[in-house]
C-alpha cells in the first residue's frame, strides 16, 4: 500500500526506533481486536509499542508484547496489559506477511497506533529488514547532513 497522508489521525503510540533499526519496505494498515477497557486506556495515550512485534499463529497475525496499561476506572473485568492482540487484515495481506517472514527472513514491526476519523483503533505495521551497525551509522550521517544543509540554506536567505 502507498503511504497515506496523516490527516485526521490521533496518534496514541509510536515506535520511534523502528525507522532507525530497520529498512522499511512496505507499510500496512490493520485493525486491532480490542476490549472496551483497552480502547479507553488507549485514548488516555500511555501505551507503548517499542518492544512489540507481529507474529503468525494459526494463519492469523498477532501483535505481541504491546503494552496497553490497565484502565484506572476499570473493574475486575479489566484487560491483561501485555496480552497478544489479533490484527485484522485481509487474507491476501496476511499471506504476504507470513510468506515474507518465513521465506525471506523479514520482520514485521509496528510503527504507530492511532485512531482514524471514525474513531476506530488502527495500527500501522511495516514489512522490514534489519539494519547492520554500519547502515545505522550511515543514516545518522545522512540525517545530520540534511539538518546542517537546511541550516546553511536558511542562513543564506
Amino acid at each position: 500500500m502507498a503511504n497515506k497522508p496523516e490527516l485526521d489521525r490521533t496518534v496514541v503510540a509510536q515506535n520511534r526506533k523502528a525507522r532507525h533499526n530497520y529498512f522499511i519496505e512496505e507499510t500496512f494498515e490493520a485493525g486491532l481486536a480490542l476490549t472496551g477497557t483497552e480502547v479507553k486506556s488507549l485514548r488516555g495515550g500511555r501505551s507503548t509499542i517499542a518492544e512489540s512485534y507481529v507474529t503468525e499463529e494459526g494463519g492469523e497475525a498477532w501483535l505481541v508484547n504491546a503494552n496497553i496499561p490497565i484502565y484506572a476506572s476499570g473493574n475486575r473485568n479489566n484487560h491483561e496489559p501485555r496480552r497478544a492482540r489479533k490484527l485484522l487484515l485481509h487474507r491476501g495481506q496476511i499471506n504476504k506477511l507470513i510468506g515474507a517472514i518465513q521465506r525471506e527472513g523479514r520482520t514485521v514491526v509496528p510503527l504507530q497506533v492511532y485512531f482514524n476519523p471514525r474513531g476506530r483503533a488502527k495500527i500501522e505495521i511495516a514489512l522490514a529488514t534489519g539494519k547492520q551497525a554500519h547502515d545505522k551509522r550511515q543514516s545518522i550521517k545522512d540525517r545530520d547532513w540534511q539538518r546542517q544543509r537546511a541550516r546553511m540554506m536558511s542562513t543564506r536567505r
